[in-house]
């Protein structure tokens, strides 16, 4: 995960709170595009006949065009569920945002995470970017930023350990290979419970350590201790939005309706085939599958769609339908928002143009110099609102 609290200068030298180099530098992005089409063109095209699978290829145009209509529409409700998450997890407290900012910031950020993966790695950077540029404070922003990946995140896990509960134990129908069922669910719930012992941290660690001394050691021992305090207070707010529906509502709503919306976009482009898997088999396999987003490789190519395939070949769908229904998924699901994320990120710029004009834009903030003694965060403090109610 990106450390962000720090405001850190990552490859290449420019500061995170500048814009992503991969949108401020045009040879970097059309070579970017260029390993992204050839990738591409290895997967949709040398693959299935390397290995023989030919038709797979041919076979994804003898779908039902009215099921790739039914996945275009649950990608489009895939798109208005993410904007409803990040809405719902900055708020209107901390900076303000009406709905068209938060969708530019949302749909760039998705684009971003397509071009570079690694777990929505590149989203995550430009939409920390757009916030601090709106005016919030870097500790806020990072803050808010692990909350939205918490909360993402934490529905991706919860599935994962129900799911592969529920198919191991034959409670849902359909095969349940250990590979597929009860080990994904016992990984999820390691990453449980990390996350859980993280939350011990407290969220003021730095000022509780109380390092004396301005030596390089005692500098980088409070630079470090931010890192698992942030991601410890974003873990509270996450949980505080599930446990605080009035508050947190509309957050939930968009984490669930997010992976629903992925996950209904795959169901049709297999029902397009012919094949109604079980309900069991349909999440494990996505879920699953989707692991491989964690590699670094642009836009996935490659990582998502082998791990996808490999997912439901383990299971004993046919080869040849398991890769015409997974490529048209790929192309609905991870390439569909990049012309609106594109379009989403160049508005972007002239709206952060705006707020700059404005003087909203945040060039440093005084908590980074603050004694040991300041106050903490507001996203801290909502946090412990939520615990009141």
């Amino acid at each position: 995960m990106p450390t962000m609290a720090e405001g850190r200068e990552p490859e290449g030298g420019e500061r995170v709170d500048d814009a992503p180099s991969l949108f401020e530098n045009p040879r970097r992005a059309a070579l970017t595009a260029l390993i992204v089409l050839l990738m591409f063109a290895a997967i949709y095209v040398l693959l299935p006949k390397l290995i023989g699978l030919e038709d797979a290829i041919e076979k994804m145009g003898e779908g039902e065009w009215q099921w790739f209509a039914v996945a275009v529409g649950f990608n489009v409700l895939a798109f208005g569920s993410y904007v409803a998450l990040f809405r719902g997890v900055i708020g209107e407290n901390l900076v303000h945002l009406d709905w068209r900012e938060s969708y530019q910031i949302t749909m760039a950020g998705l684009a971003a995470s397509r071009v570079l993966s690694a777990g929505g790695a590149g989203g995550v950077i430009l939409s920390y970017w757009a916030l601090r540029k709106a005016g919030m404070r870097r500790v806020e922003a990072a803050e808010r930023m692990v909350a939205f990946l918490i909360l993402l995140y934490a529905f991706y896990v919860i599935a994962v350990i129900v799911f592969g509960i529920l198919l191991e134990t034959g409670v849902l129908a359909g095969p349940n290979p250990a590979s597929m069922t009860i080990i994904p669910a016992a990984i999820a719930g390691g990453v449980v419970v990390v996350f859980l012992l993280i939350m011990l941290v407290p969220g003021d660690l730095e000022r509780r350590l109380s390092l004396e001394g301005n030596n390089w050691a005692s500098r980088t021992a409070l630079r470090l201790s931010k890192v698992p305090a942030t991601i410890s207070t974003g873990t509270r707010l996450a949980i505080g939005f599930v446990r605080e529906p009035r508050k947190g509502g509309l957050a939930v709503i968009g984490a669930i309706g997010f992976w629903a919306s992925n996950i209904g976009i795959l169901w049709a482009t297999f029902m397009a085939f012919g094949v109604a898997l079980p309900i069991g088999v349909l999440v494990m396999g996505f879920f699953v599958g989707m692991a491989a987003n964690l590699a670094p490789d642009p836009a996935g190519v490659g990582a998502v769609d082998g791990g996808l395939i490999g997912s439901f070949l383990i299971f004993g769908e046919s080869a040849s339908t398991v890769i015409a229904a997974v490529l048209v998924y790929r192309l609905i699901a991870f390439w569909m928002p990049l012309p609106p994320g594109i379009v989403a990120f160049l508005q972007l710029r002239k709206t952060v143009a705006r707020w700059e004009a404005e003087g909203r834009s945040v060039e440093d903030d005084e908590d980074d110099e603050a004694p040991p003694s300041s106050a903490p965060s507001n996203t801290l403090q909502n946090e412990v609102r939520f615990q009141e109610t």
